[in-house]
């Protein structure tokens, strides 16, 4: 851009202008140059390519500025929310930083599926290395993060392997930062912590990804309770609770005046908005997490009773939560404060619709007698202790596929936050992290700790660690992976190419396949498990590693299988692994498969302009390269 452009004026018959009518951009004022430079078709580029054409245009593209302050919002909306409004900042050098640590990250994650891609793969697989290069940037973790969300929000076909790891990275990120807030939460005094701040962290870290926080539940639950005051004005219209504003902290003394909260808080919640407690589907994990709670309105007894117990503590009602063995409760004094007779108290059931029972109707709950013990009310640690125990055991049911053994991973991970010196958990956790193969490392320190807690561990401890230190030797000397050409002899009925898009002929699933092998290659056992001999075949066929659009990672036989009519995207959170992009008609194999398999990309591609008669991506930009060359 000029120092001189002429600002357009009424010209003289022969087409001149006069001097007077000659204007210097320089010479507007300072508030219309920004105004100008602030224009959004102007990028940063265009900003430096002004600043340096004279002092009078840098000084008005000083990095404090309107100009820089413009270009950063424009690039990282996303990164408003850390600057206060109208704050002075060094807008450039915030500009620079961010743009240095976009390119830096971009590399890293780059870098991770040469490095990982022959690594067991795993939901939530530790990329330590990874992580350490991230965290030594010494930048600011929103930067990061903002990164990284800019990866993943990318043209969602393409990319697919950074944005693969991205997600890993993202993922450890929050749950790292999650992990340090409930530390300081559970340093705080017991009487400050909040049963529902807890529960949302615990979610937090089970679900990094999804933007769960505790102002918007908080903000969802004032909603409820103003729900309720409407329903409490019809029953009382000069109740206390009616003056509360948000946020204030008042008890209500009166039994009376407690039990119209209650009673408006059942007709809100129950009736009104038709939560209940999920009985079809106990022991899904969403059933624990706030977020969900709300969302579906159903749960369990515990996630219930923290939304319970908060709704009632906003309208001045005090309960207390009661780990009764295997249906958590609520418990109502009916006498002074401070009685620990278990029959001066009404126990709430907020599963079963806010019920009011007294001492010995609980036990008809669970079928048996209890001692006195079990109706004691717990602090905020125990609850957590409570919620995190449920989704453990939830982990250690599950079908050992890659959810369960990262929801078991997740929930051991705040369990031992919680209570660090359980030693059954952390051997749990030292053989949860042995057996997927990863963070050896860290498999030692657990071991180590376990046996300065418990000595009496020496045999388990002794041989998990023999077992981790070959593990760790050796991932020192790595198997080099089997490259698999198509010309030999022996890979000659091999049909069909990673990349195509198949449909299963007798289960009528969805896939992609991601390998071969010209013969199966599984045990004799897992051959007469699966009747492989019934198959016309039998195991002397091409068998497929493909993954299933429900999740699944399977093995197929080739005459199960045929390519898909109308190809689609197979949504498996693993197919960033392998493909770098969907094509419309099939998966693009990424640098590292196409390693593996050199000659498949071919095939796939002339399989699908057969079979679909369209040009591929690659085809057409031949074709488009013989027209420039003609």
């Amino acid at each position: 851009m000029a120092t001189s452009v002429a600002v357009e004026g009424q010209r003289s018959v022969n087409g001149t202008v006069s001097d007077q009518q000659t204007k210097k951009l320089t010479d507007l004022p300072t508030e219309l140059l920004e105004l100008i430079l602030c224009f959004p078709v102007l990028k940063h580029v265009d900003i430096c390519n002004v600043s340096c054409c004279c002092k009078r245009l840098h000084d008005v593209c000083h990095g404090r500025g309107k100009v820089w302050g413009h270009q950063y919002k424009l690039r990282w909306p996303r990164l408003q929310r850390f600057y206060r409004q109208n704050e002075c900042c060094d807008w450039l050098r915030e500009y620079k930083t961010r743009h240095r640590v976009g390119i830096q990250i971009q590399r890293t994650v780059e870098s991770i599926s040469k490095r990982f891609f022959t690594e067991v793969p795993c939901v939530g697989q530790v990329l330590g290395d990874s992580f350490a290069e991230i965290e030594a940037l010494g930048m600011p973790e929103h930067f990061c993060e903002d990164e990284l969300l800019f990866i993943l929000n990318f043209d969602k076909r393409k990319s697919l392997t950074l944005k693969y790891y991205a997600k890993k990275i993202l993922y450890f990120l929050r749950q790292q930062n999650i992990l340090r807030s409930l530390k300081s939460f559970l340093e705080q005094p017991a009487e400050q912590q909040s049963a529902l701040e807890g529960a949302v962290l615990v979610d937090q870290y089970c679900n990094p990804l999804a933007e769960v926080t505790l102002v918007g539940i908080s903000a969802q639950l004032d909603d409820i309770a103003e729900k309720v005051k409407k329903m409490l004005r019809i029953k009382n219209a000069s109740h206390p609770s009616l003056r509360l504003a948000q946020g204030d902290t008042f008890a209500v003394e009166d039994l009376e005046l407690q039990r119209q909260v209650l009673w408006a808080l059942n007709s809100v919640l129950y009736e009104q908005l038709q939560y209940k407690g999920n009985e079809f589907d106990y022991y899904n994990p969403l059933n624990s997490y706030i977020h969900q709670v709300l969302l579906r309105c159903t749960g369990i007894p515990i996630s219930l009773s923290v939304l319970y117990m908060t709704l009632a503590r906003k309208l001045g009602v005090q309960l207390e939560p009661v780990n009764f063995p295997n249906h958590f409760l609520l418990r109502w004094c009916q006498k002074p404060r401070g009685s620990e007779d278990i029959y001066d108290f009404i126990y709430i059931d907020a599963f079963g619709k806010g019920k009011q029972l007294r001492a010995k109707e609980c036990e008809y709950l669970i079928g048996h007698q209890v001692t006195a013990d079990y109706y004691s009310a717990i602090n905020t640690t125990e609850v957590l202790l409570r919620m995190v125990g449920n989704l453990l055991n939830i982990g250690k049911k599950g079908e050992g596929n890659e959810k369960s053994y990262q929801l078991l991973r997740d929930s051991l991970d705040l369990y031992l936050t919680i209570n660090p010196d359980n030693v059954q958990y952390l051997l749990l956790q030292a053989r949860l992290y042995f057996h997927l193969g990863i963070w050896p490392e860290k498999v030692l320190d657990i071991l180590q700790h376990i046996q300065a807690l418990d000595p009496s561990q020496h045999g388990a401890v002794g041989y998990l660690v023999q077992h981790t230190l070959e593990h760790i030797q050796h991932k020192k000397h790595p198997v080099t992976p089997e490259v698999k050409r198509r010309g030999p002899s022996e890979h000659v009925e091999v049909q069909y190419s990673v990349g195509l898009i198949m449909k299963h002929k007798r289960s009528g699933y969805n896939c992609v396949i991601y390998g071969w092998d010209s013969k199966c290659t599984m045990s004799q056992e897992w051959i007469t498990t699966m009747r492989v001999n019934q198959l016309s075949k039998g195991a002397n066929q091409a068998f497929y590693n493909v993954l299933v659009q429900d999740g699944t990672c399977r093995y197929t036989a080739q005459e199960n299988l045929e390519p898909h009519s109308d190809p689609l995207e197979i949504g498996h959170q693993e197919v960033g692994r392998y493909f770098s992009e969907f094509a419309d008609t099939h998966y693009v194999a990424n640098e590292e498969l196409q390693t593996r398999y050199p000659e498949d990309m071919d095939k796939t591609l002339s399989t699908v302009q057969e079979r679909y008669h369209r040009p591929t991506a690659g085809s057409a930009d031949q074709e488009q390269s013989k027209h420039q060359a003609m």
